[in-house]
């Protein structure tokens, strides 16, 4: 496995990041029926990332399942985090049923798809694929791109790393 680095909710975020991803997208409920996307898109990253320095991984799940005291902390976190990161990599395995409905996440990829660091992650086979389609239609329109597999999200994510750091090696010159 390569350098990565994980950076868990409301932990202080490095100034400056460096190459960085943040994981947006729903959260599963601390004991709920389904799991954490997150730790296999950790896995994905550190498997693909081909960089010389290490890769901070920006997650807004907490340390140890600890949950934020105050909502606005953790919200203040999270845009803070996203705007520091490389890439905004939005994963929707939509399940409104089973714990994963994704609503706040509609919100943020509404935010971030303009910044041209968002990359859009829709599973064709996630239990509620039809409630992503307004979502692809926008990312397709705002060329972000959009990808149906984990591992294809994770390659176009680092891509705009890549890119970032290409752009701070250029401004250090």
């Amino acid at each position: 496995m390569n350098a990565v680095t994980v950076v868990w909710a409301r932990e202080p975020i490095p100034s400056p990041p460096g190459p960085s991803v943040f994981l947006a997208g729903p959260t599963p409920r601390l004991g709920g029926p389904v799991p954490s996307w997150r730790p296999s898109a950790v896995e994905e990253l550190a498997a693909q990332w081909t960089g010389e320095q290490t890769l901070t991984v920006l997650s807004p799940e907490s340390r140890g399942g600890k949950r934020a005291a105050h909502y606005d902390d953790q919200v203040d976190w999270e845009t803070e985090a996203r705007a520091a990161a490389d890439a905004v990599l939005f994963w929707i395995p939509r399940d409104l049923d089973g714990g994963l409905p994704g609503f706040t996440t509609n919100v943020e990829f509404g935010l971030d798809v303009a910044t041209g660091r968002a990359v859009l992650g829709c599973p064709p086979d996630c239990p509620n694929p039809e409630r992503n389609r307004y979502l692809i239609y926008v990312a397709r329109r705002h060329d972000v791109p959009v990808r149906d597999t984990l591992t294809d999200t994770v390659a176009a994510a680092l891509d705009l790393v890549r890119a970032g750091e290409g752009a701070r090696a250029a401004a250090e010159r």
